[in-house]
This record gives C-alpha cells, structure tokens and sequence, in this order.
C-alpha cells in the first residue's frame, strides 16, 4: 500500500502510520515523554533495589545472590518490548471492536476460573497458575481488561447502541463478575480494591452525571465494609493502628518497616547496606521493598520515589485530557489512576497508614506478573498518546473505517447506527440533560476539568 493510501484492506482498520515519539505538538509530546523518563527511572531503580533486597533471601535458599535480579531483569526487558509492540503497532481504538476486547476478557475469566480450579497457593491465598517453570497471577491481567471492558461500554452506551437497562445488564456481567471472582475466590480484596479505583475513574472521566457517579462510590465503600466484616482474618490487617499491640504477630512486619525508615534518616545508610534485609522485615524484595528504599537511600530516596509516581500520575491524565476521543481519555485515564493508585496504596501501607494488602510496589517490587501488567497499562496509554501525536489525518480515516465497519454488521435493512461522529450522546437513565455533556459522541469535553 503506497503510503498515502489511507484505505483499510479486507474491511479493516490497519494501523495508523503514526510518527515517533516526538511527532505531534508540545502538549502531545511532553507528557510522553515524563511518561517514558519517570517509567524508566523507576524500572531502573527497581532492578536496583531488588538486588540490594534480596541477596540474602537468595542466599538463604542456596541460590546465588543476583538470581532474583536475573530474573527481574530478564522479565523488565520483555516487559518493555511488549510495552513498545503494543504502544506503535496496537492502536487503542481497535478494542471498541467487540470481537477483540471480549476475546481477551474470556481468557481472562478462564484464567481466573483455572486459578480458582488448580491454582497454587501462596501466603495464605489461591492466586497464581504453574505452568511448567512459569508461574503468574492472572489477576494482573484482569486489571486491564476490566478498565477497557468498562470504558468500552460507556462509550458503546453514550452512542445509543444500548439501553439503560441493557448498559446495566452488560456492566453486571462483563464487569463486576469478574470482580467478583477477585474478591471471593481469590480473597484478594487489594486488587478488587484497584479495579474499582479504575471503573470510577473511567466513570468519572466518561462524565457520568455527578449525583450518580457519588451514589455508585457509597454503594462500593459500603460493599468494601461489608467485604471485611465478612472475613474475619481480614481485621487482623487493621493492626497498622497500634502494631505494638501484637510485636511479634501481626504486628511484626510494620514494625520492621519503622525500625527500617528510622534507621535511613534523611539521606540513608547506603545502598547495600540495609540491616532490616538479613530477613528481619519479611516481603523485603516484594510488598515491603519501599521499606528497604527508605533505610537504604533515606527520606530523600523515598520523596524521590513518591515524586516519579506523581509524575506518572501528571502525564497519564495529561495524556488523557489530549485524547483524540472520548474512549482514548477513558482508557488513558483509567489506566494511569489504576497504576499509580496502586503505588501510593502500597506505600501507605509500608508507612502505616493503610492495612496492608499485599500488593507490590509498581516497576519496583519484585514479580514478573506484577511488572507485565504495569508495563501493559503503560504501553494502552503511549498508545493513546502516539494517536494524539498523530497529525496527517491518516488516524481520523482509519477511525471512520472502523465505525463503518462496526456499522455494517447491523442488520442490512436498518440504517447505521453510527454512521455520523456528531451522535448526540445519549443522558443516563433517569438523570436531567446536562449542557457540559460533550455534543460529539466519542470527542472528550475540552473545557472538562475532571481529569486535569
């Protein structure tokens, strides 16, 4: 195809020809690239702090001191490819396609259904699948496809393909099963935690009229009580309160955590030289590696840490707030909330101000689950970042081809459904018509200040 043809072949939509990273204006380009700088420099002081966290774990089990730091590596330098494949050649726009994001959302519920089913379990919990030397935790992946399953349907909803009965129906299914199955048969309520921080974000940025949004927040917070009374072993995590109540049981490990910041000060004791890592503070290399960043490199080290998250956290919602489209800036700022709640989530509860969930600290932590699943969030944001950037007209063709052939899989003696891109979207349910609902049917509300 010569390449100012911008015509799909067989019926769809190929990759937009998009530039690299520097293509598109200054608004495009910068938060890409703190996107890409602060991923990095995260990524690089987790193999760091890996490490230094773990040689004597490794040790311990009669292996050598850099087998966890092997591994890491090996896993981030995969990671990062896969980030890039999909970031260039997997436009964002393709999951609107039914057929391709409900083909990932039913290997993900299998995957959750086989965990249930073989699983293994570890730390008390059914979570992981073995596959021959390769084991993983599917509920990394389910992560991304409920924030994509939800935003698709928002955007499926606001151009009248369903009802209000039906977009309801859909999300019971397609998206609170699954989380459902998170929390009951996997018991893992930080996850199930994180997945409702990217469904409201979705929600929020989808503009969802407030007094619904707020009314879905209590109805989650409630369920999250109840989630906890229910499972009694769950109270012993609100042992951050007074951990010293029980030092050498469930208050052991935060304890630890202290003895570890207390002993970095402002600037630290040096990388290498933690004390709390010779098996004292269990999780080091995992859940509690922050810890070790904080006796290691010291208050200075930790802010730092704090600061590249924050600056994810900047560049994702600027990335979203450039979609080309309603359903770039759901994904996009889904997304980046997901990722980046689920740092600060374990950051306070290495500091104690959070029970602790057990989830890993984001390109840092040690896991290979953990760091694709990161990496897969960022790689669908550059993604909608990349088609932002795009400025030869070649992405708005190849979007109109894939509503065309959405459309034509209607029925031949109706009309298409979206055949035009100013479909006035439809209100909620039950909900008064609001003025500052965007007028185009996937053009995010420039004016909005939900998401800058």
């Amino acid at each position: 195809m010569a390449r100012g043809d911008n015509r799909s072949t067989a019926g769809r939509p190929a990759a937009p020809a998009r530039g690299g990273l520097l293509s598109g204006s200054a608004d495009v380009v910068a938060p890409r690239l703190v996107l890409i700088v602060a991923v990095s420099a995260l990524t690089v002081l987790g193999l760091v702090m890996v490490y230094s966290s773990s040689t004597i774990e490794a040790m311990s089990e009669g292996s050598s001191p850099t087998s966890y730091v092997t591994k890491q590596a090996a896993i981030a330098l995969v990671s990062i490819a896969m980030c890039a494949f999909i970031a260039r050649f997997i436009p964002y726009y393709i999951w609107l396609e039914h057929r391709w994001l409900n083909a990932f959302w039913m290997v993900i519920m299998l995957l959750l259904l086989g965990t249930a089913l073989v699983g293994v379990v570890g730390l008390g919990a059914k979570r992981w699948i073995v596959i021959g030397p390769v084991n993983f935790q599917p509920s990394e992946f389910a992560k991304v496809a409920i924030v994509m399953m939800m935003a698709r349907l928002l955007a499926d909803y606001r151009n009248g393909e369903y009802s209000f009965e039906q977009f309801a129906l859909r999300i019971g299914v397609l998206v609170v099963l699954p989380v459902g199955i998170i929390l009951a048969l996997q018991s893992d309520l930080g996850t199930t935690i994180i997945c409702a921080v990217g469904i409201l974000g979705v929600l929020w940025i989808g503009e969802v009229p407030v007094r619904l949004f707020f009314a879905i927040v209590i109805v989650v917070g409630l369920l999250g009580i109840v989630a906890i009374a229910l499972a009694g072993y769950r109270g012993s995590r609100f042992a951050f309160l007074n951990p010293y109540a029980d030092p050498y049981g469930s208050g052991y490990q935060i304890i630890h955590s202290f003895y570890a910041f207390g002993e970095g000060g402002l600037f630290g004791v040096g990388l290498g030289n933690s004390r709390e890592k010779y098996l004292y503070l269990p999780e080091a290399e995992t859940d509690f590696i922050f810890a070790i960043i904080g006796e290691e490199m010291g208050f200075a080290g930790a802010v730092f840490v704090i600061i590249l998250f924050s600056a994810v956290l900047y560049a994702g919602l600027k990335i979203a707030r450039n979609a080309p489209d309603l359903f770039g800036a759901m994904i996009a700022g889904g997304c980046t909330l997901m990722l980046v709640f689920q740092a600060f989530l374990n950051i306070g509860c290495v500091i104690g101000v959070f029970p602790t969930t057990g989830k890993p600290l984001p390109f840092i932590s040690s896991g290979g689950s953990a760091m694709i699943g990161a990496y897969l969030l960022v790689g669908i944001v550059l993604s909608v970042s990349l088609a932002s950037g795009d400025d030869s007209g070649v992405y708005d063709q190849r979007r109109a081809n894939l509503r065309v052939v959405r459309a034509e899989r209607g029925s031949l003696d109706e009309p298409p459904r979206r055949s035009s891109s100013r479909t006035r979207p439809q209100p909620m349910s039950g909900a008064p018509a609001r003025s500052s609902l965007p007028r185009r049917s996937m053009q995010p509300n420039r004016s909005s200040r939900r998401y800058r």
